[in-house]
């Protein structure tokens, strides 16, 4: 118990999380213009270029298998290994590929 608040046990896999919070800032870096390529940012935040394009993609994830994964509440399928590899655009189409049954159980 940290300052009289127990800590909240999460399912959350840790590796998931920190790489979806990494492609958000990537992404917000690049939105932000401070940096003009992804081979700039690369470069400077001394990344390999396909992996921090494979980090940015997970921004194109749909909103319910974030929020599910980083609730812990995410089927199997969507780990971290499946998500760095190409995955269709189409929301619906990443539900039926994750076998995610959009209601996060």
């Amino acid at each position: 118990m940290t300052n009289g608040v127990a800590p909240v046990a999460t399912r959350a896999d840790p590796a998931l999380v920190k790489a979806l919070a990494r492609g958000f800032r990537y992404q917000r870096l690049l939105d932000e213009g401070r940096y003009a390529s992804i081979s700039e940012m690369a470069e400077t935040e001394r990344i390999e270029r396909g992996y921090l394009g494979s980090l940015l993609r997970l921004t194109l994830l749909a909103p319910d298998l974030v929020t599910n994964a980083l609730d812990g509440r995410h089927m199997p399928s969507v780990a971290l290994a499946a998500l760095l590899e190409p995955f269709p655009l189409c929301w619906r189409s990443q539900g039926e590929l994750f076998g995610n049954d959009r209601t996060g159980k």
